[in-house]
């Protein structure tokens, strides 16, 4: 793997991270996969990429990334925007949020993430 691009897929990125990270991003996977079981696995930017759509683009695409401190989510700034005030305590910037290794998932309000993003973009 070269440094520009580390990763060939989405199950190298997976396994390329700390056991607690990749659990976390399963985790998030699996809320994604359980609101939009027919939800395509892509590599995007080099994190990994669900679209929720068919042909989604990537501003239809839910994305997942992870480090050692916690995990990103990043569904679009309308669902951020949308569940602002559930998400004041986590650090957030414009259409993401990231969720601390050291807390629960919050895997209810990210499935109403998800379902909301998905349900904006069937209209």
């Amino acid at each position: 793997m070269s440094e520009t691009d580390p990763f060939k897929s989405v199950s190298d990125y997976f396994e390329a991270q700390p056991e607690k990270t990749k659990q976390r991003l399963l985790e998030l996977k699996n809320c994604i996969v359980k609101v939009v079981p027919n939800a395509i696995e892509l590599f995007n930017y080099n994190i990994p990429a669900y679209t929720l759509i068919e042909g989604g683009k990537r501003e239809q695409q839910i994305m997942i990334s992870g480090n050692n401190k916690s995990v990103g989510f990043y569904p679009h700034p309308t669902t951020i925007e949308k569940f602002n005030e559930e998400l004041k305590d986590y650090k957030k910037g414009k259409g993401s949020v990231q969720f601390p290794l050291n807390q629960p998932l919050p895997t209810d309000l990210i499935k109403r993430m998800v379902k909301y993003r998905l349900e904006l973009l069937q209209k």
